[in-house]
C-alpha cells in the first residue's frame, strides 16, 4: 500500500492552494460555532486520498490511519464523525475533484494506452 502520508501532503498542499480565497487560516470554511481540531481541508484531503488510492472501506482506512499513522495525524476524528463532515462538504469534494481534473488535462486531450495492443487513442474532453 502507498504512503498514506506522503500522499496526504502532496494532496493537501494542492487542495489548499485550490480553495485559498475560501477558507480561513485554520483550514475551515467560515461557519458559526466551534472550530474544529481536524480540519475541513484535511477531511478533503483525506476523502481524495482514499479515493485515489482505492480504499473503499472507511473502516479499513481508518483502522490503517490509528494502527500506523496516528503520530502523523495527532488531530485524527472518529469515522463517524469524518462520515458527518465528508456529506457537508460533498459539494466542496466535489469542487477540488473536477478543478484538480481540469487542471490535470488542460490541454483537454490526453492519451490512453490499451493493454497488450499498445493502441493510442486521442479523446478531447469537452468543454464546459
Amino acid at each position: 500500500m502507498h504512503n498514506i502520508k506522503t500522499n496526504f501532503d502532496k494532496f493537501y498542499s494542492i487542495v489548499q492552494n485550490i480553495l485559498q480565497n475560501q477558507i480561513s487560516t485554520e483550514g475551515n470554511f467560515i461557519r458559526c460555532g466551534v472550530k474544529p481540531k481536524f480540519s475541513d481541508i484535511e477531511v478533503i484531503t483525506f476523502s481524495l486520498v482514499s479515493e485515489t488510492l482505492g480504499i473503499d472501506s472507511e473502516n479499513y482506512l481508518f483502522g490503517k490511519l490509528k494502527k500506523e499513522f496516528m503520530n502523523d495525524f495527532p488531530n485524527l476524528i472518529d469515522r463517524s464523525q469524518y462520515n458527518v463532515r465528508r456529506r457537508k462538504l460533498f459539494h466542496k469534494i466535489d469542487e477540488v475533484r473536477k478543478l484538480m481534473a481540469k487542471k490535470l488535462y488542460k490541454k483537454n486531450t490526453f492519451i490512453l494506452l490499451i493493454q497488450c495492443q499498445l493502441r493510442f487513442v486521442n479523446y478531447r474532453v469537452p468543454e464546459d
